[in-house]
């Protein structure tokens, strides 16, 4: 049995202008000690898949539809008491930006044994010896005198170590990492993707990756999602995605990545602008930016179609693809 089982995922928006399906109908699963990448542009559903998983969404989110198993236990639906005992101590987060995830007023260890203390059955002092044997854990240096000082008097890369030490203190199942190496520069970015890794290893938890910088997800992750306009595009193997592409949207994205060979050349990016999802159209949600678009992607979404058994991807490329070699039938062929 997978540790997470995310089945047909509908959230959705309840705004004035409209319902926003800022996740529509997606599945995956998660398996003890792996590490699972979920990539796409701003907008595509990502922060709002793990939010849901979480049951932290904002007033007007709603999970509308779909299943989410942790560990055998349906979350869709639990109580706010049930969900308490899982956040933090099973299932932990660590949000996109360290400066604004602390409070400044409070001291980064009154922060850190708060959170000890709330989700652990630990006392004062033994929360303060967890917190300082956390914060050595990720390698902040003179971690006793550290927890006397304030979130200011940190740098970023440093505050998104103590996030990090945050989440491991109760040494959780999963650790969903939105976006982490965000707001840092290039060499914290390295370091922090690093410690993770080797945390990982060490503690044996399964981590959701979620981040818009493939550069990351082949450092770290053993499968990948690609997701678009709230659903998923392509999803398999890190070397499946990165080595054998299969929806034009992750080709648009693995042209844009600046590598050795292209080094001096202009980068290619996806044209146009992300879809309303206010106004999504009738095929393909990505067919208006899309240079291989056929007349079926305007009129029809494409059908996830096995590439193998480690990689599927719903683009009407492949159909066409499969058509033309023989590996998918037509009706007409299908009848005869």
């Amino acid at each position: 049995m997978s540790l997470l089982e995310v089945k047909d995922l509908r959230t959705s928006f309840f705004t004035d202008a409209g319902e926003v399906k800022a996740v529509n109908g997606i599945s995956f699963f998660l398996d003890h000690g792996k590490v699972l990448g979920i990539v796409g542009e701003s907008g595509s559903g990502k922060s709002v898949t793990a939010y849901s998983i979480m049951q932290i969404l904002a007033g007007t989110g709603k999970i509308v539809g779909g299943s989410i198993k942790f560990d055998g236990k349906e979350l869709v639906g639990a109580s706010e008491k049930e969900m308490k005992a899982i956040r933090g101590n099973r299932i932990s987060i660590i949000f996109q930006d360290p400066m604004t995830s602390l409070n400044p007023t409070y001291t980064i260890g009154s922060q850190l044994i708060e959170a000890i203390v709330l989700h652990t059955d630990r006392n004062k002092k033994q929360a303060y010896d967890r917190a300082v044997e956390m914060l050595k854990l990720v390698n902040v240096n003179e971690p006793e005198k550290r927890m006397k000082q304030y979130p200011f008097e940190f740098s970023g890369g440093m505050r998104q170590r103590v996030m990090i030490a945050m989440a491991l203190a109760c040494e959780p199942d999963i650790l969903i990492a939105d976006e982490p190496t965000t707001a840092l520069d290039v060499t914290i970015q390295a370091q922090i993707l690093e410690l993770m890794s080797s945390l990982q290893k060490k503690l044996g938890m399964a981590i959701i990756m979620i981040t818009h910088d493939l550069g990351v997800v082949a450092q770290m992750c053993d499968e990948v999602i690609v997701m678009y306009a709230g659903s998923i595009c392509e999803q398999g193997t890190a070397d499946e995605i990165f080595y054998n592409p299969k929806h034009e949207y992750t080709k648009g994205l693995m042209r844009s990545i600046p590598t050795t060979a292209t080094a001096g050349k202009k980068l290619q990016p996806i044209a146009g602008t992300p879809i309303d999802l206010l106004n999504m159209p009738k095929g393909c949600p990505f067919a208006p930016r899309c240079d291989a678009a056929m007349k079926i992607c305007i009129n029809q979404c494409a059908y996830p179609l096995d590439i193998n058994e480690n990689h599927r991807a719903a683009c009407w490329m492949n159909v066409k693809d499969g058509i033309a070699d023989g590996t998918i039938a037509t009706g007409e062929e299908e009848e005869q």
